[in-house]
């Protein structure tokens, strides 16, 4: 609260100096009226040296690939679920925005998102898996658990009350079938090697 009135008289004192010093520039200004014959043209060009032109210009390209690079090509940050005692489990910590906000889990195995809540905006006060029709509030400094089971493989998104911020459960096919091949391989290469001896 210090802070705050600190930082608001400073800048009430800034706008008054600043005020009194433009003041003081403008009484000095001389007020003449343009007169009729003189021709008034809407801006003057100024004359810059080409490597302002150059710096400018950069420095805008820069800026444009770097909002084309964070709102396109980054990638948030994912996490797989961790098996728990037959629950897929991972915290999530609610602070501008969701962390991870990219979850990994298998298919037909329940999972529980614990949500860790630290920021207090009203935005962040509840949270929607609207494809499981769960909606929670989530209070703050405490984990409020959201558990349910994805039966089907896909993405599915989770959201705040207010839609502004999002997050994504990605939801895999079991591994059991990608554990039939191996074994099935590896069966037959022993079903070889007893016809060999």
């Amino acid at each position: 609260m210090f802070i705050k009135k600190v930082i608001i008289s400073s800048l009430a004192s800034f706008g008054v100096a600043l005020g009194v010093a433009s003041g003081g520039a403008v009484a000095q200004m001389n007020h003449e009226m343009p007169s009729e014959n003189s021709q008034t043209t809407q801006f003057r060009r100024i004359e810059q040296p080409l490597w302002v032109k150059g710096a400018v210009t950069a420095g805008g390209l820069a800026l444009v690939g770097l909002e084309l690079w964070w709102f396109l090509l980054s990638k948030p940050k994912s996490q797989k679920a961790q098996d728990k005692q037959g629950i897929q489990e991972i915290t999530v910590t609610v602070d501008g925005g969701y962390e991870p906000s990219y979850v990994v889990v298998n298919a037909g195995q329940r999972v529980r998102l614990n949500f860790l809540r630290r920021d207090k905006s009203s935005c962040l006060e509840e949270v929607r898996l609207p494809d499981f029709h769960i909606a929670k509030d989530l209070p703050l400094n405490q984990v409020t658990p959201i558990e349910f089971q994805p039966d089907e493989p896909g993405k599915y998104t989770f959201t705040c009350g207010m839609n502004m911020f999002r997050g994504v459960i990605e939801v895999q096919p079991t591994d059991s079938a990608l554990q039939a091949t191996p074994t099935t391989a590896s069966q037959s290469t022993q079903q070889l090697l007893r016809t060999c001896d």
